[in-house]
């Protein structure tokens, strides 16, 4: 991996996908993960066997494995704590023990160009597009969230093939508590578990520049696989959610709509449950007026708070 192949490209920051305040070159571990292209090969199968799921890697998941495992072979400053290979997408966490002068999409870069030209090698297909371009990072900044993303990446498998086998898991939850409270939901279950959940509130209060910060930090989080919760009230909100949308961002949406047995979400809210990226949470209110906003947030701030379900 220290040779750079023809598929080798120089990293180029993206304020969407980057972390603009932070140092990649910095002491620190990240969770990255990255996808396969449409045209390759898969990497792994799942099946479920009763409360678990088997992962079986194939020829091409096992190249992708062994690149990220050698990693530190090559690069001594970082190690690799834990990694998935899913039948799509690569998730690893990586830990970087001390500065490095390459920054950290230079390392991500050359285990995709290694692990690209030995499955090309493979196929016998000398323009194969292995992955996806670009990769999401998320940094581990808080105490006790490496042992959440380990039981993430642990859970992946078994996660993926619930949802393949058992789709009807993430069509409706009629009484769910969250906190102190009983919800209805609607969309996919799973993105309560997302270790990355970040509500969005803007305050009138709020300076200019605090809301440019924020607003930055929200879009990170949609660019790198977070979870955006909050019921998108003011104009500023619902500013934030468009823009992430296209960023392919997933949100947990907080809505005072009473969820029926036949409720089903429409025009946009229904395209984004099919795709996966929206779950509905309803705290019914008469009228939406001061107070049903402010519970409505202090709702989004006990989802954020939510590990598991």
């Amino acid at each position: 991996m220290q040779d750079k192949p023809a598929y080798y490209k120089a990293t180029i920051p993206n304020n969407h996908r980057r972390a603009s305040w932070h140092d990649y070159h910095s002491r620190c571990m990240y969770m990255v993960t990255f996808n396969k292209s449409a045209a390759a090969p898969l990497f792994s199968d799942i099946k479920l066997e009763g409360k678990e799921a088997v992962l079986t890697l194939t020829p091409f998941g096992k190249i992708v494995e062994e690149e990220i495992i050698g990693t530190p072979l090559h690069n001594p400053q970082v190690s690799i704590i834990a990694q998935v290979v899913m039948p799509d997408h690569v998730h690893f966490i990586i830990f970087v023990k001390e500065p490095i002068k390459k920054h950290l999409g230079n390392i991500v870069q050359a285990i995709k160009a290694s692990a690209t030209k030995r499955i090309r090698e493979l196929c016998g297909d000398k323009t194969l597009l292995v992955f996806a371009p670009e990769f999401h990072d998320r940094i581990i900044y808080r105490r006790g969230q490496l042992d959440i993303l380990k039981k993430y990446i642990r859970r992946n498998p078994y996660r993926l093939a619930v949802r393949r086998e058992r789709p009807e898991f993430f069509a409706r939850a009629l009484n769910l508590r969250i906190g102190e409270a009983m919800v209805r939901a609607y969309g996919n279950m799973f993105l309560l578990r997302n270790p990355f959940k970040e509500q969005v509130v803007v305050h009138r209060r709020d300076s200019e520049q605090t809301k440019a910060m924020q607003k930055e930090r929200w879009l990170y989080a949609a660019a790198n696989g977070g979870v955006l919760v909050s019921p998108f009230i003011s104009k500023a909100e619902k500013e934030i959610r468009n823009e992430a949308e296209t960023l392919g961002a997933r949100f947990i949406l907080i809505s005072n709509e009473t969820m029926g047995e036949r409720f089903k979400p429409s025009g946009r809210d229904f395209e984004l449950c099919e795709q996966g990226r929206l779950l509905i949470i309803s705290q019914p209110h008469p009228q939406l007026d001061r107070a049903a906003c402010l519970a409505m947030n202090r709702l989004a701030e006990e989802v954020c708070c939510v590990a598991d379900v």
